[in-house]
């Protein structure tokens, strides 16, 4: 059922209680044409653009838990293209041109609110690399625009931009086109026009082994819902993809898993239009629709599988925050949680082939793993699909760390590096 005005006013004469249910929840079949390891939105993107756009419809994906209840619920729902690096630029930029129309593709609300990532420059270092960054991101054609201190304010009413603070501020860049969404309906729209397509979502299905042929291809997969027969494996699992890789045989990655935590205010009026970043107070903040402060910190200093983290890390974020915004040191933390990110050494994913012939993996975005979504999922499916790495996924590979050609993103991942 495709949502419109006239199935609303349908629906609404039987008290919203004749809605379908959003997805199929089948029994899994003996064997798929791929299978996709990983029920959160990179998974389920992937698997809905091996359907819409490349005719392959006998899919899978396997969750070991429930759909969206990994890191694509434990995020802060930023989208922002303004990364440093050319192949960056490329990848990032791609994403966020889904984004723009992707709630109708999708046929569902994924709240795509482009208000405006600012990005604040604190002393004269700051400032240098700040402009670097701009100068980059408009040689690529992607928006990027410099703020004086009291224009950031001007953009920003409430910023405090005295000069008696810790690390004032000396100006920002800013991207328009850049802003948050809603996680959960990201989640659920993929899985909803994936399963609509004839893709068969499998939840509590915790992949325990990858079966290998003679020569080394996969086979297929044992679960804990049964032996599953496949071809093509795209493994998309975040912290968890090197355990699930290492069933394959592969060895150690070029990854560390950490806790990266956030919190949420009480309901507030609205106060903060765009979201605020800060990479040298390691902090950022925006208000979502429901009027509660987001707030991010940067990852534990500690590798783990996690999901709760330090609380000298929350208490240094607040600080961090009541000095960019005074007024709300009054305001009531709710709650706050943790993800799991897997961070590589440069601070890039990884996207492509593996050395295992079927084998495909998606990991490794650290804390840019939501902003990638419906970019990742379309450049995985597009891999799977061809059996080579798409051109913008291409420099990107597991193989750069054995050539040294690494891409550091470390600085414009922001706050957690």
């Amino acid at each position: 059922m495709r949502f419109s005005f006239l199935s609303l006013l349908r629906n609404a004469f039987s008290a919203h209680r004749d809605w379908p249910e959003q997805w199929r929840s089948p029994e899994p079949k003996p064997a798929y044409d791929v299978v996709i390891v990983g029920g959160g939105g990179h998974g389920l993107a992937a698997a809905y653009f091996l359907a819409a756009e490349f005719g392959i419809r006998n899919v899978a994906v396997v969750e070991r838990g429930w759909i969206g209840g990994g890191n694509s619920g434990r995020n802060t729902t930023i989208v922002r293209s303004n990364y440093l690096l050319e192949d960056s630029e490329a990848l990032y930029d791609h994403s966020l041109k889904i984004w723009e129309n992707l709630s109708q593709t999708l046929n569902y609300n994924v709240m795509f609110s482009p208000r405006g990532i600012l990005m604040l420059a604190h002393g004269h270092h700051d400032v240098q690399s700040f402009t670097r960054h701009l100068h980059a991101n408009r040689l690529a054609g992607i928006d990027s625009e410099w703020l004086s201190p009291e224009e950031a304010r001007a953009f920003c009413p409430g910023l405090n931009i005295s000069k008696d603070i810790r690390y004032p501020i000396g100006g920002a860049t800013l991207q328009r086109r850049g802003g948050v969404a809603r996680h959960d309906a990201v989640v659920w729209g993929f899985a909803r026009a994936a399963s609509a397509l004839g893709v068969d979502i499998l939840q509590n299905c915790e992949v325990t082994g990858i079966r290998r042929g003679p020569d080394g291809a996969v086979t297929g997969l044992d679960t804990t819902r049964g032996a599953i027969a496949t071809r093509k494996i795209g493994v998309s699992a975040a912290g968890h993809t090197s355990v699930v890789l290492e069933m394959a045989g592969l060895g150690r990655l070029p990854l560390e898993s950490t806790p990266l935590q956030a919190l949420v205010s009480e309901p507030l009026k609205p106060l903060i239009s765009c979201v605020v970043m800060s990479n040298t107070i390691h902090a950022y903040i925006s208000q979502s629709d429901k009027g509660d402060l987001v707030i991010g910190a940067g990852t534990d200093q500690y590798v783990s599988y996690s999901q709760t983290g330090g609380l000298q890390i929350t208490a240094h974020t607040l600080d961090a925050i009541c000095e960019l915004f005074p007024h709300l040191r009054r305001v009531r933390m709710m709650r706050n949680w943790g993800g799991i990110v897997d961070n590589t050494v440069d601070r890039s994913p990884i996207l492509g082939p593996t050395p295992v012939p079927g084998l495909f993996v998606n990991c490794g975005w650290g804390t840019g793993g939501f902003k990638a979504t419906p970019g990742a999922g379309h450049l995985l499916a597009a891999t799977i699909a061809r059996g080579e790495a798409h051109p913008i996924a291409a420099p990107f590979g597991l193989d750069r760390f054995a050539r040294g050609r690494l891409i550091d993103e470390a600085a414009a991942a922001a706050v957690a590096h």
